[in-house]
């Protein structure tokens, strides 16, 4: 392995080895209160006066963060964890939206693989790791043990895993909560402070389903063509016209995060695009989600102002990651040359990684999610467990989309050396982590090169799988354009996020309000742990931390803060015997590592060919 270190720009070094001492706002001992706006899915290069004016009015009156970083593997429930407790994956133990728990959930469908944006699944892995399964305290809980007011609003999984570990049937301060199964059984029980403030506002008691944008289509139906706007209009009339008055009234500082699901969901389900890759995740569809979420932004924005709220509120606006285009293409691949019933011919099948690993290794298939079945014929799974007996699987896999994630319960090291070399072999693969406890295998990097190795309460995957990822001829910056293999129920065409690609890890973050300076523009790097960071020094928070993957505070966006020096560097596996490598490329502030790209030159966006000296499996 091989590491290398280039100077990116001039400063002084800044270090954070934990949540704040005090608020920025000290020295002058006026309360601040701050929202964190997150609209999920959204390219930062995608804003424009145009497409997002109110986005882009932050981003260029206040500050500029041009360069952003998701944590990889970019999913939202893994990034939320990162800005919820200003922790690393390796900590979080939040891998992707999709992980093997070791046990089985009942709340998700009696499996061992469950997906994870829901709360009644959340709040089952929490009694299943000793009442918080993210293993750190959150900025919400945090904030709330403090005396501030808080509120989460929006999309479910991601608000509510701000304050998971909130009891609303205990005395004390609780965090007003409003996501998809607010006034359901599931739901998180509303206050009849909040009950009589909605009813006075006229507005309902339960959130409306999110309609015609919750479609995906099939391989013969096209997805949505619609945002999800009344949805999220009426998480924007709850802010605004219940939570803020609410908060204004109690005249104390207050911490609201508003999840917004556009564009992200917009994306995904877009019916723009049918199995075709142009145009993709750049269509009306698309657009009209990032709008919508810039729509929600500028109501919040007009409530601060009636309500004298706006010099003394900060605004974090940072997307969870970024997001390609859907390809469903291999030329390598055993499953792609299967017939099913429910994907076009010559294209890769969800579940192709554990149909692929099954055949290979000569093990059983069975689908975790459909009561162990067992896969057989032109089925594929939705995840997988591989292995005789599935209660005592030998290797599962859980899917997720640009990457996904293989345990191994036995810790089996022939095994993980036999499963490296087979997944070599496809050219739907483009880099590939091994836990380190397992050895060192030619053509992959640890999982501690990358920060998935830490003090997570969750199991820790085995192998993490990059997939394969370009830039399509769209006509825009590349990261505009990125095109990935996913494995996902959803179509070539539609969107897809997950993968090392910089059209992933390249999110928009920006911020404005009293603690920030005005109309700045930062080259130095930050990622969604240093939200996390970043939002407990501006709230005077501190916190036990059980593990030591933590993000910084971003001093250079604070007025008289330490701008820091940042560097470039690479780092590099062995080469694998047919000549594959696994290159990571990074930039560092003090202890932070910034994961920029990283897979095999040539088959991840963002990292070149290496002069023509890397092969390509399958051809």
């Amino acid at each position: 392995m091989r590491r290398s270190l280039v100077l990116l720009s001039a400063g002084l070094t800044v270090l954070s080895a934990g949540f704040s001492t005090g608020p920025a706002s000290a020295e002058n001992n006026t309360p601040r209160n701050l929202i964190l706006f997150i609209p999920d899915g959204l390219r930062a290069l995608k804003v424009t006066p145009e497409t997002a004016p109110a986005m882009a009015e932050i981003r260029d009156k206040g500050v500029n963060f041009k360069n952003s970083h998701s944590l990889f593997p970019t999913f939202t429930m893994a990034n939320g964890s990162a800005m919820s407790t200003g922790h690393y994956l390796g900590d979080t133990g939040v891998f992707s939206n999709t992980i093997w728990t070791n046990y089985t959930s009942v709340p998700a469908g009696d499996t061992v693989v469950p997906f994870i944006e829901n709360d009644a699944v959340l709040g089952d892995i929490d009694e299943h790791f000793k009442g918080d399964y993210l293993n750190e305290d959150t900025i919400l809980k945090l904030a709330r043990d403090k005396g501030y007011s808080t509120a989460a609003l929006g999309k479910h999984g991601p608000t509510y895993q701000f304050d998971h570990t909130d009891k609303p049937e205990k005395a004390g301060l609780h965090s007003v909560v409003f996501d998809d199964a607010t006034g359901g059984k599931n739901g998180v029980a509303l206050s009849d402070e909040v009950k009589a403030a909605l009813t006075k506002a006229g507005l309902p008691l339960a959130t409306p389903p999110r309609g015609d944008n919750s479609k995906a289509g099939d391989a013969n139906t096209p997805g949505t063509t619609a945002a999800n706007v009344a949805q999220q209009a009426y998480f924007a009339d709850v802010a605004a016209k219940v939570v803020l008055p609410m908060f204004k009234a109690r005249n104390k500082p207050f911490v609201l995060v508003f999840w917004s699901r556009d564009p992200d969901g917009s994306q995904h389900n877009t019916g723009d695009s049918l199995n075709q890759i142009m145009p993709g995740i750049n269509g009306p569809t698309s657009m009209a989600g990032i709008k919508n979420a810039d729509n929600n932004l500028a109501q919040l924005r007009k409530a601060l102002d009636e309500l004298g709220l706006a010099a003394t509120t900060n605004i974090m606006v940072q997307a969870d990651h970024g997001f390609s285009t859907i390809s469903k293409e291999s030329k390598t691949s055993p499953s792609a040359k299967v017939s099913y019933d429910d994907t076009p011919k010559d294209f890769l099948p969800m579940g192709f990684l554990a149909l692929d690993l099954a055949k290979a290794l000569d093990l059983p298939l069975f689908d975790p999610n459909d009561k162990n079945a067992k896969v057989e014929g032109n089925k594929h799974p939705s995840n997988g467990v591989l292995g005789k007996d599935p209660e005592k699987p030998d290797l599962v896999v859980a899917t997720n989309g640009g990457s996904d994630l293989i345990y191994l319960p036995t810790k089996d090291k022939k095994l993980a050396a036999k499963t490296v070399k087979l997944l070599l072999e496809q050219d739907y693969v483009s880099g590939l982590f091994v836990d380190d406890s397992l050895g060192r295998f030619p053509g992959t990097l640890p999982l501690s090169s990358i920060n998935l190795r830490g003090k997570a309460a969750t199991p820790t995957p085995a192998i993490v799988v990059n997939f394969r990822s370009y830039a399509s001829d769209c006509g825009e910056a590349p990261t505009n354009c990125s095109v990935q293999v996913a494995d996902t129920v959803l179509r070539q065409g539609q969107g897809m996020h997950g993968s090392f690609s910089r059209g992933d890890t390249m999110n928009f973050m920006a911020a404005v309000g009293p603690d920030f300076k005005a109309g700045y523009v930062s080259e130095i790097p930050v990622s969604n742990a240093d939200v996390g960071m970043t939002a407990a020094q501006l709230l005077g928070l501190r916190a036990s931390q059980n593990g030591g993957l933590v993000g910084r505070v971003m001093s250079e966006a604070l007025p008289n803060g330490i701008v820091p020096k940042a560097y470039k560097g690479v780092e590099k596996s062995k080469k694998s015997e047919n000549g594959l490598q696994t290159v990571l490329n990074f930039q560092r502030v003090g202890s932070q590592r910034y994961f920029d790209t990283a897979g095999f030159p040539g088959r991840t966006l963002g990292l070149e060919p290496d002069a023509g000296k890397q092969k390509t499996a399958g051809k």
